[in-house]
């Protein structure tokens, strides 16, 4: 479960998630944000409006990216990713699809994570 590509895949996705994670999280954004299409633009307008999801999107994401980088929890982590990448490819499958490339990376990365780390999910599926 160590080797290097492993180490190499878990540390791209941890500091992918923490520079993704800081960008929703502090007042000015890191990498600046790009012009959405219509909808993809209303549905996150709708989130920000609420005032904590993107918040606190933005603190799992870090979180789990830390958790990664520092060898914490790791399987804990990729569980508590897996919905989240879900949703980054759903939104961009149905509503800004020039953003596809990046979040079958992330979808990927993870997936490769969870199935190096299978053994420790196992007994959840007997």
């Amino acid at each position: 479960m160590n080797s290097m590509f492993t180490k190499i895949v878990r540390i791209m996705l941890g500091l992918v998630l923490v520079v993704f994670g800081l960008n929703k999280v502090l007042p000015s954004p890191i990498i600046p944000l790009p012009q959405l299409p219509d909808n993809a633009s209303s549905f996150m307008t709708s989130l920000a409006a609420t005032g904590y999801v993107l918040k606190v999107l933005g603190i799992l994401e870090v979180f789990i990216g830390a958790l990664l980088l520092t060898r914490k929890w790791v399987a804990f982590a990729l569980i508590m990713l897996a919905p989240i990448s879900i949703n980054i490819v759903l939104f961009h499958l149905f509503l800004d699809a020039s953003g596809m490339l990046v979040a079958l990376v992330i979808a990927v990365l993870n997936s490769i994570l969870i199935y190096k780390h299978w053994s420790q999910y196992r007994s959840l599926f007997l």
